[in-house]
């Protein structure tokens, strides 16, 4: 299955769900980052990381499909 094919393929409700989570996450350490005050380093770097997880989160979610869908493609090559 190549990668256009996983993307439009349904996604399961726990990993819809976690990739909300994770969208959330990268926005929140977005914010953190761009604040306009000068914040402690601490808290930039948790930013950082929030939002670098919150994105590798949202798109390991996002290219998660069903078994099923992922078998059936697979017999489609063969």
């Amino acid at each position: 299955m190549n990668i256009i094919k996983r993307v439009k393929a349904p996604t399961p409700k726990f990993f819809k769900v976690l990739r909300n989570i994770g969208l959330a996450m990268a926005a929140i350490g977005g914010t953190i980052l761009t604040a306009p005050v000068a914040l402690p380093v601490v808290l930039t770097t948790v930013g950082g990381y929030m939002a670098v997880a919150g994105g590798v989160v949202s798109a390991v979610s996002q290219l998660t499909t069903r078994e099923a869908i992922l078998s059936s493609s697979e017999d489609d090559k063969q």
